[in-house]
């Protein structure tokens, strides 16, 4: 049978009262066992409780994972009181202004007490009282850790990853020339390039050289001479780059697009656009997800051009030449499969712990890990994961949001970073007197009256008292002044007659900043509003409030046809 229309499943519930089971996008479980927690029972069966309604929300076990270790140092808190509290309803207000003062100062503990707060203000018997009020104390945001990199040191980073993968690149695009020579029987029978292509068939179509299995279950490597050793780069590596070439790569595509580490785990195989008649340039489609929190998912496509060795797409082909072997081997595994990022493991068997990554299939991985990052950059004597440096610096360099807000850029990526204030500090003067000289271009120019004059004469905005000196002169003479620009102009004059329709005015304005994209209306309607702003305080709110309630259809035509452009000078 059916569920009925608009049924909806309740949050997890802890499965005997402790054991709360959460799952991500892929249909994955993970299971949390409340039972060891340090706490008492009834502390332990209300945070599972908590813990089981706010799962609703995530997507991913990583979220769990994060909710699970907080909850771990607040009941080891709790714990260490003269009188830890037998369940949430002991907790108090005192208590709760020790675990503020013991996180306040860092970002990781901001980041502590921000979780916990969200899991405690969710518990009915915490929503009054002097604890509901100490719940409601704002926690500020973290300062980002993270700065971008100066010149010398970026140079280094990029230097080891070109080197690094630029090697496997031209190893596995050698090794492919011979074997499709192979494939098309261009190789004399018997030669040592023709046996060196048949070993590299069965590489392509199995993810390995041949080996002898030995009667005690282990293998020898066949053909050792043939293929100068056994070394990931003579046998496998031929045709698949390792996870730490695939990671290499990354850090180059981070560098040129800021694309953020966990896009590299789901980003298809980039596809060719559709041109006509160009043979020296080819653009890709390369389609980028970033999951945000919830059920929704965040999708761009980029389209990104190979018109030669210096431009942005060049890498895109030479990742593609790569990872083709990876791709066909893992299309004939598991049809369908085509992900860009995909590397051979070294050792074929271990278990797989992130669900939230991509599975694995036969020998192949997908994607590039947090352990790969940390991984990578130990291995070649840098300091720490350079990820979120590398996007940081790229974005910065850029001057744009790239695959995030404006507010989030300026606010994440911008202010905070070191070497942006640097830069900018030569030109904060210059930017301060700018600012002045746009504020004061942007207020009301004209003349608040009581009355009409009979002697101006009326347009959209305003009455005109001489369009012959107009700032904004037309060559046959008047005013070539937009209407709109009536409001910056010292001929203008406002009487009571026009509050309505500039009340409207700024109401619509406000109405489009919400459906526009920033750009958009700030090129547009931002200095205008801005006037009407200054018009509005020298009115006075009452006033302009009433105004509103007077506007006539004839105000909502004028209007209209000003935001449409109709009715421009």
């Amino acid at each position: 049978m059916l569920p009925p229309a608009g049924y909806r499943t309740g949050p997890p519930r802890p499965r005997d009262g402790l054991v709360v089971t959460v799952g991500n996008k892929a249909g994955e479980k993970k299971e949390f066992d409340f039972a060891k927690l340090p706490a008492p029972e009834r502390m332990r069966h209300s945070l599972a409780v908590l813990f089981a309604a706010q799962s609703r929300r995530w997507t991913s076990h990583s979220s769990a994972d994060h909710y699970w270790n907080q909850l771990l140092v607040f009941v080891r808190f709790l714990s260490r009181l003269d009188n830890p509290p037998e369940d949430l309803d002991g907790l108090t207000a005192a208590a709760l202004k020790r675990w503020r003062e013991r996180n306040i100062k860092t970002n990781t503990g901001r980041i502590t007490l921000a979780t916990i707060r969200v899991l405690l203000r969710a518990d009915p018997r915490l929503r009054t009282g002097q604890v509901a009020e100490e719940l409601a104390r704002r926690v500020p945001q973290g300062t980002p850790s993270k700065q971008s990199y100066e010149d010398a040191e970026r140079e280094q980073v990029l230097l080891t990853a070109q080197r690094q993968f630029r090697a496997a690149w031209m190893r596995i695009r050698d090794n492919t020339i011979v074997l499709e020579r192979w494939r098309l029987g261009q190789l004399p029978e018997g030669s040592r390039e023709a046996q060196l292509g048949q070993i590299l068939d069965v590489m392509a179509c199995t993810g390995d050289v041949p080996r002898a299995r030995r009667s005690d279950g282990l293998t020898n490597l066949r053909h050792r001479g043939l293929l100068g050793g056994g070394s990931v780069e003579r046998t496998w590596g031929r045709l698949f780059l390792t996870r730490h070439e695939l990671t290499a790569l990354a850090v180059l595509l981070t560098d040129r697009f800021a694309w953020n580490l966990s896009v590299y785990d789901r980003m298809p195989a980039p596809t060719r656009a559709p041109s006509v008649g160009e043979r020296t340039t080819v653009t890709y489609l390369v389609q980028v997800e970033k999951r945000r929190p919830g059920a929704g998912r965040w999708f761009s496509t980029e389209n990104i051009t190979d018109s030669g060795a210096a431009s942005p797409g060049r890498l895109i082909t030479q990742a593609l030449d790569a990872t083709a072997h990876g791709r066909a081997l893992a299309a004939k595994l598991a049809p369908g499969t085509d992900l860009l990022m995909t590397a051979r493991l070294q050792q074929v068997g271990r278990e797989r712990r992130d669900l939230d990554r991509p599975p694995r299939i036969g020998p192949l991985v997908f994607g590039v890990s947090r352990v790969d990052a940390t991984s990578w950059a130990r291995s070649h004597g840098l300091s720490g994961s350079p990820f979120q440096r590398t996007r940081r610096t790229t974005v910065t360099r850029e001057g744009r949001p790239m695959q995030h807000t404006q507010g989030t850029h300026e606010s994440v990526y911008v202010l905070p970073d070191q070497r942006v204030q640097r830069a900018s500090q030569a030109v904060f003067e210059a930017g301060a007197h700018e600012a002045l000289q746009q504020a004061q271009a942007t207020v009301f120019g004209g003349h608040l009256a009581r009355e009409p004059n009979p002697a101006h004469h009326e347009t959209a905005t305003a009455d005109c008292e001489d369009d012959t000196t107009s700032p904004w002169p037309a060559p046959d003479g008047g005013c070539a002044a937009d209407f709109l620009l009536c409001l910056a102009c010292g001929n203008a004059h406002v009487h009571p007659g026009h509050h309505p329709r500039l009340a409207h005015l700024h109401q619509q304005l406000m109405s489009l900043r919400s459906v526009l994209p920033d750009h958009t209306w700030t090129a547009r309607w931002h200095d205008h509003l801005l006037r009407l702003n200054d018009m509005r305080d020298r009115v006075g709110p009452a006033a302009w409030n009433a105004a509103l309630g007077r506007v006539s259809d004839r105000d909502r035509t004028v209007v209209a046809l000003l935001l449409k452009g109709e009715l421009a000078s």
